[in-house]
């Protein structure tokens, strides 16, 4: 199975399960997950990077202990639209994954700016210092990330 747009993700989704939201950074990956309405997005965990994997089975262990049946990948688009490095990244970690569960439904979801909201709520509303931020932004972020591709499934 190919990445997919999200429309048919939402129709490879069987009713009633959850699906997780992924930040992946250069050194972190965020990892949300839905309940099992896909209504409500939460920041699960933080996945320290190591080797492929190795990351790839931590997420895979998360998601079977929550019952999760597909993934929400953060794409982070520049302000004009256009896809850089880090997109490409985010890409070829969709295109590893699928290589080891193929049958896994995944799909992109427009990050732009999730990490910088994710921080001014941190910031302005909770007065978390720079190093509390640190430990939470990833996992804060991708749980932005799903809560939007969430939004987008209902309206479908």
């Amino acid at each position: 199975m190919p990445v997919l747009d999200i429309e048919d993700f939402a129709a490879a989704l069987p009713q009633y399960a959850p699906v997780v939201g992924l930040d992946p950074g250069e050194k972190t990956i965020g990892v949300a997950v839905s309940d099992v309405t896909r209504t409500v997005a939460s920041p699960l965990a933080l996945i320290e990077k190591t080797k492929f994997t190795q990351d790839a089975e931590q997420l895979f262990k998360l998601m079977d202990s929550r019952g999760a049946v597909g993934i929400v990948v953060g794409l982070p688009m520049n302000m004009d639209g256009t896809e850089g490095v880090r997109c490409q990244s985010n890409r070829a970690l969709a295109r590893n994954l699928l290589r080891l569960k193929p049958d896994l439904p995944i799909t992109f979801w427009d990050e732009r700016l999730s990490t910088a909201a994710v921080t001014r709520v941190l910031i302005d509303e909770h007065d978390v210092n720079r190093k509390r931020r640190a430990e939470v932004v990833d996992k804060m972020a991708a749980g932005w990330i799903l809560q939007g591709a969430l939004e987008r499934l209902r309206g479908l």
